[in-house]
């Protein structure tokens, strides 16, 4: 078996089921097996653990191209994708979390927040970003966007910084 069919056969696999874990220990912890629990206010509890697994995601795809560059091990550029999706995904897990469980989906107050508190102004705007990304993250968008499709994935820098910022202002 050669190198690319190792990447495609057992590490990309093995990547993407470590990507999982987050998520299994969400679902633990929602059904208090093996001592997990969400505590006293799961929907807090969910919104920090998926808003924390998708910055963490998103930085790691970010991190990709200078790990590359500094081990001079050219493969893990093959994950930079998969790692970046799962960031989108656990983003996606956030504020589904927020406006579901948190906001119990009532528009107004939705809006009130954001347009009221800046940290979820911030938030609200990365998640426009990556959800632009996530649906042109095909090999088809690319090929239809052209040279566009790089500048839009240059949004990437732009998600990690506004991720970086909500956080911040969320936890100051």
């Amino acid at each position: 078996m050669n190198t690319l069919q190792q990447v495609r056969f057992i590490l990309k696999p093995a990547v993407f089921l470590a990507c999982l874990v987050p998520l299994a220990l969400a679902i633990a912890g929602a059904f208090g097996v093996a001592g997990q629990s969400l505590g006293a206010n799961p929907a807090e509890a969910l919104l920090e653990f998926f808003g924390i697994w998708g910055l963490r995601f998103l930085l790691l795809g970010l991190a990709v191209t200078p790990l590359r560059k500094l081990t001079g091990i050219g493969l893990i550029a093959r994950f930079r994708r998969m790692v970046g999706l799962f960031g989108a995904f656990y983003v996606g897990l956030h504020f589904t979390v927020y406006l579901v469980l948190d906001q119990g989906l009532a528009l107004g107050p939705i809006l009130e927040d954001i347009v009221k508190r800046p940290y979820i102004t911030v938030g609200f705007a990365a998640v426009l970003v990556l959800t632009a990304m996530t649906l042109t993250s095909t090999a088809s968008a690319r090929r239809r966007l052209g040279r566009k499709w790089q500048k839009l994935h240059y949004g990437a820098y732009a998600a990690g910084i506004l991720g970086v910022w909500h956080f911040w202002w969320q936890v100051k």
